[in-house]
């Protein structure tokens, strides 16, 4: 850190916040809230003297609370900027009649209480998301008395205890009477691989953290008796096993099996009751200090971020890869790119190889000057565009520059253009195409897929980064569904033109299914709220010409959920076994009869 501080190419901005992103890969604008510091950065010198005056007294955060700081302090040791900030809701000194100690004794005169937060905007061309992770918190889990116990404590909390720099300067003590502990305990899975508190997945990390600190315990204290009760050890990595190993020749006992209760004693030692799986017998056992392995979640900013780049989420929280083998680190969002826990919980290893991965591939984006696009861009018909604006509302790019004062035909910037189609979609005049997604590509393949028995097919469309990628998911899975289901790819659910579903209709498809990815998942950002609103238009449609709205339907899925898309396959299977040859020739009679109106 100390390093990215001081090189000349980097520009590090601390109590920043970034609230928002437009643009495009190699043109992204960057807004960043830096929050006020109240201390000038440049002139401090880290010297304390505003610390040891400062009379407000907090929980240490760094510390987890088991230790103080004042609202003057350095958010940890060797932080970057080296400079001392100011919680300014905890400070009394922004009302100098109640207090200006820290003030008055800064001979630099760093502090000022009229700084205020600022906006920067950063252009950049390639961006890296590396949110990290938020560790479970095991209130939820009541049965093991976190925070009713004062003994018991969090592998985080005991990682802080045990630490050289930590509150009790590395000696193991208990926090009730700062006695060194004969017992310890530690049970693993707390908020990982469960289905009803906590994550289904496994949190990586957990295991190998908690060997680690039974073998510091046995290093320093060899007689203090350490249990570990656990689901099963996951000990895959380079030389990992090897410490497990050591880590019970050195007398540490693992027990199979998680507790289902604890208690406090009258010296308050917790008592737990839990179910030896290898013995089959339930035991109890009397520990002095008990420690609780977290497991880790996603990031509470995940959401946000998300929502402005445009990104993905699995089903976890974490943020989806483009594809898990062939580009692990990018996002579907081209010029976006992941690294650390963003992508799913990972040891410092596996973080800083996925990081220089990371950077590995901006550099490749970034390193010649100039981007090539990809060719599946809009492209505007001059001559049958009424300049009425359409395209440019529902371009969730704002890829789309229309001048209707001077009655100009739309253009499209295609650098910044992600060739979602809706613009082509929406269009009422087809004065838009998508390069290699046109409006007679696609058609083809509907023809083509209902050539032969239309009756017996189930049309799908499907949005190539979620729904189709379901599907691809779901066969690497060897999930089965119905072999009957057609599915043609388009790049957004945004693209459906409702020509296209018309045309399945018409030529004899007894049910047809849009599908795309959740709200808020889409990856052209809010494209897939336009699929809802024709869809609906259609279904609307459908019922004033008399044909069954059901056989139309509409599915959010995502790429990770494999599961699903075959479950929802089977369910219009069945639902195309209700619709009979004789409704298929009535819709397609219906349909033949509207459009002869429309052309005469």
């Amino acid at each position: 850190m100390t390093d990215v501080g001081r090189h000349p190419k980097i520009t590090l901005h601390t109590l920043s916040e970034v609230v928002e992103v437009k643009g495009y890969v190699g043109n992204f604008k960057v807004k960043v809230l830096k929050k006020a510091r109240y201390v000038d950065e440049a002139q401090c010198t880290s010297c304390g003297e505003c610390v040891k005056v400062c009379p407000v007294v907090r929980p240490d955060e760094f510390n987890l609370g088991l230790s103080s700081r004042k609202a003057i302090y350095s958010p940890f040791p060797q932080a970057v900027p080296a400079a001392y900030a100011i919680n300014i809701n905890e400070c009394l000194g922004h009302n100098p009649s109640v207090c200006s100690k820290c003030l008055d004794v800064c001979e630099k005169k760093c502090i000022n209480f009229h700084m205020s937060d600022e906006e920067i905007v950063e252009e950049v061309g390639a961006i890296i998301v590396a949110t990290g992770f938020t560790p479970y918190d095991p209130r939820e889990m009541d049965e093991y008395g976190y925070t009713r116990f004062e003994n018991v404590l969090t592998s985080l909390e005991f990682e802080r205890l045990v630490n050289a720099g930590g509150p009790s300067k590395g000696e193991l003590i208990r926090p009730t009477d700062l006695a060194t502990p004969k017992s310890v305990g530690f049970i693993q899975c707390v908020g990982s691989r469960s289905a009803a508190k906590g994550g289904e997945y496994c949190s990586n990390t957990c295991c190998m953290n908690t060997i680690k600190s039974t073998l510091v315990i046995k290093e320093h204290y060899p007689d203090v008796e350490v249990k570990v009760f656990y689901i099963d050890i996951r000990a895959f990595g380079k030389g990992f096993e090897d410490l497990y190993k050591r880590s019970k020749r050195q007398g540490v006992k693992y027990i199979r099996g998680l507790p289902g209760s604890t208690e406090e004693l009258a010296d308050q030692s917790i008592r737990i009751a839990v179910e030896d799986t290898v013995s089959g017998k339930v035991e109890f056992h009397d520990l002095e200090m008990l420690v609780l392995a977290i497991g880790s979640q996603p990031n509470k900013s995940n959401r946000k971020i998300q929502e402005m780049l445009g990104l993905q989420l699995t089903p976890d929280g974490f943020f989806l890869e483009a594809h898990p083998k062939l580009q692990p680190v990018d996002a579907a969002t081209r010029g976006v790119f992941y690294a650390g826990c963003a992508e799913g919980p990972k040891d410092i290893k596996e973080c800083v190889t996925q990081a220089s991965a990371a950077s590995g591939r901006a550099i490749r984006l970034m390193h010649k000057g100039e981007i090539i696009t990809e060719p599946i861009t809009s492209v505007v018909i001059a001559e049958k565009c009424k300049v009425c604006g359409i395209c440019a509302d529902v371009c969730p790019y704002n890829a789309i520059k229309v001048d209707k004062q001077k009655k100009t035909p739309a253009v499209v910037n295609s650098a910044a253009c992600a060739g979602c189609g809706t613009c082509a979609a929406e269009c009422p005049f087809d004065a838009i195409s998508m390069n290699h997604f046109t409006d007679t590509q696609i058609l083809n393949q509907v023809n083509a897929m209902l050539d032969t028995r239309p009756d017996s097919k189930i049309l799908v469309f499907a949005c190539n980064w979620c729904s189709y990628a379901g599907a691809d998911y779901a066969g690497v899975s060897r999930l089965q569904y119905p072999p009957n289901v057609r599915i043609i790819r388009t790049m957004c659910s945004g693209r459906v033109d409702e020509d296209f579903i018309w045309e399945g209709f018409e030529k004899g498809a007894p049910v047809i299914l849009v599908s795309g990815c959740h709200f808020g998942d889409c990856h052209y950002i809010d494209a897939n709220h336009w699929t809802e609103k024709r869809v609906l238009k259609v279904k609307e449609k459908m019922e004033k010409l008399g044909i069954r709205s059901e056989r139309l339907q509409l599915k959010w899925i995502s790429a990770a959920e494999g599961i699903i898309f075959a479950k929802f396959m089977k369910k219009m299977e069945a639902l195309r076994q209700t619709v009979s040859h004789k409704e298929i020739a009535e819709t397609i009679a219906i349909l033949k009869n509207s459009r002869k109106k429309k052309a005469s």
